[in-house]
């Protein structure tokens, strides 16, 4: 296939939707001779956080000299954003040809009686295939939904790492805080050391679910802390330290105060690793961060008006985005291009985000789970509320109602930010 018949391809697996489950999974990578084996990996998954800390670990282990790969989702322009190695993305013709590859193995599963595997199932297939085909030493891999019975659990990791868990997916991985954490408990290995962020009952889940699989546990707050302490050439200082894993000064080159916490994820998990791996170096850990970037995440586009980008696609990432906006435009009224999922919890994203000074512009994520303009603007209460035909004219009418002098902030989901990059950027 070419590289735009493998995008009409997996646009065509988008009708089988969302289905966890291990089986299909287990059996396609078992019929490539388990690709998922022939590399050492990281599993992240969390509510809120878990992009950002992929990527800083990804960036710290390219920096310690180790040929690394990252696997993250959703993308935000093109799929070949998801199959990283050592910070530069999969070629189109290399993308092209490892879905096909993987394609071969779909049609053989479906001769067997499986069920049809969905698009995620086979770009993780694939992704594990290239990973192994251009002979990376370890992967970063970012879970895509929950953890359990997510795709991506087919690896045995080196490091298990829960950012946090906070309500979202309910209709997946159920109503609860310690239901979801189950699932994202569920990457917990045997033996394998767990690092994570989670407190409350969610933090009692993976505890419990770490003692029976005799995982040791690195909890943040207990085990390790971060502290923040200003700026320094456009980055965020922070400190470090643990009594188990050592004491560090470190340079974070992404905005947002929430990044002191992934930035605490990633430097513990490092340090973990590097109980057996000497490659990976109190040097090559601050090198990692200071060089570390992950588009669309508090990214702050200069300009008149400032525009902010966030996914901010659950009510807690939506808190800490709202947090960061007022902390460092102390004062201001918001502009927002806002568009949501139909499925997320549109109601809390919109209470934590929105005040009612603010604007706000409401635009459709491209996505056919994406909830219109119209539906999310009629539970916004703000100041002014209109719907706009696309992503661009959203854009440009936030950047006309907010002035040159105001701030724009185009949030709601990572759907979203591919596009509008495109349009801002362009």
């Amino acid at each position: 296939m070419t590289y735009e018949e493998t995008m009409d391809y997996l646009v065509s697996l988008t009708k089988f939707g969302i289905s966890l489950g291990m089986e299909r999974i287990s059996r396609l990578v078992e019929l490539m001779q388990h690709p998922e084996r022939r590399f050492k990996s990281i599993h992240v998954t969390g509510s809120n956080g878990k992009g950002s800390t992929t990527a800083m670990l990804a960036a710290i282990m390219t920096a310690s000299g180790i040929k690394t790969g990252m696997y993250t989702s959703p993308h935000l322009d093109d799929y070949p954003e998801r199959m990283i190695v050592n910070g530069k993305q999969i070629a189109r013709e290399e993308f092209a040809q490892a879905i096909n590859y993987t394609r071969k193995f779909v049609e053989q599963m479906l001769t067997e009686g499986y069920e049809h595997p969905t698009e995620f199932e086979i770009l993780t297939a694939a992704a594990f295939y290239y990973f192994a085909a251009v002979g990376v030493e370890y992967v970063v891999v970012e879970v895509g939904l929950g953890g359990l019975l997510d795709s991506t659990n087919v690896i045995v990791p080196e490091v298990s790492v829960v950012t946090n868990v906070t309500l979202e997916h309910t209709d997946r991985c159920g109503g609860t805080v310690a239901e979801i954490a189950t699932h994202k408990a569920g990457i917990i290995k045997e033996g394998i050391p767990v690092v994570t962020g989670a407190g409350g009952a969610a933090l009692d889940v993976i505890t419990r679910t770490a003692v029976e699989k005799q995982a040791k546990v690195y909890t943040y707050g207990r085990e390790f802390s971060n502290s923040y302490h200003g700026m320094m050439d456009g980055r965020q200082k922070i400190s470090f330290q643990s009594s188990t894993l050592g004491n560090i000064d470190a340079q974070v080159n992404l905005l947002g105060f929430h990044q002191v916490d992934n930035s605490a994820m990633a430097i513990a998990t490092a340090l973990v690793l590097a109980q057996k791996d000497k490659r990976i170096t109190f040097d090559a850990i601050q090198k990692g961060l200071r060089t570390v970037t992950w588009p669309g995440r508090f990214e702050l586009v200069a300009g008149k008006p400032i525009i902010v980008i966030d996914g901010a696609h659950n009510p807690d990432g939506a808190r800490v985005l709202r947090k960061n906006l007022d902390e460092v435009f102390p004062g201001k009224n918001i502009t927002f291009a806002l568009g949501i999922l139909r499925d997320k919890d549109v109601t809390g994203i919109i209470r934590e985000l929105i005040k009612p000074n603010d604007t706000v512009v409401t635009v459709q994520p491209l996505s056919y789970r994406a909830a219109t303009p119209e539906e999310i603007a009629q539970v916004i209460e703000a100041k002014h509320v209109e719907a706009a035909a696309s992503i661009d004219a959203g854009i440009e009418r936030a950047k006309e109602l907010a002035g040159p002098e105001g701030i724009v902030c185009v949030a709601g989901s990572l759907y979203l930010i591919g596009e509008a990059r495109q349009v801002i950027y362009k």
